[in-house]
């Protein structure tokens, strides 16, 4: 699904200023903002203002989009984390995406181990 804002959608709640969120940064097209309950001292979710299901389909229908959601999460990673960051991508259920509105994860400040699930 692609629209400016899904009813039901709590990122689109939070874009639209509907509901409160610790925003830490926005471009003309995307949100950033800390998540409520972080793994890492940097833990900061970035989605596009418009609404988008998951990753795949952002960059299906708007790279350019993705691209300015990328730059975001980088420059946060940049103000918070010096510039040493992962930036996760959750599609679907069985990959850990509760919310369906596409977001990337920007995890940092701290030595980031690997350990899957």
């Amino acid at each position: 699904m692609t629209s400016d804002i899904a009813a039901d959608c709590l990122f689109c709640k939070i874009v639209a200023g509907q509901v409160p969120a610790d925003v830490v940064a926005t471009s003309k097209r995307a949100i950033a903002f800390r998540d409520i309950a972080p793994q890492a001292p940097l833990h900061v979710l970035v989605a596009p203002k418009e609404h988008h299901g998951d990753v795949a389909q952002l960059a299906a229908v708007d790279p350019a989009l993705l691209a300015d959601v990328v730059a975001l999460a980088d420059q946060v990673a940049g103000e918070q984390a010096d510039g040493q960051f992962r930036l996760i991508f959750n599609s679907g259920p069985r990959a850990g995406q509760s919310v369906f509105h596409v977001h990337g994860h920007v995890i940092g400040g701290a030595r980031l181990g690997w350990t899957p699930a």
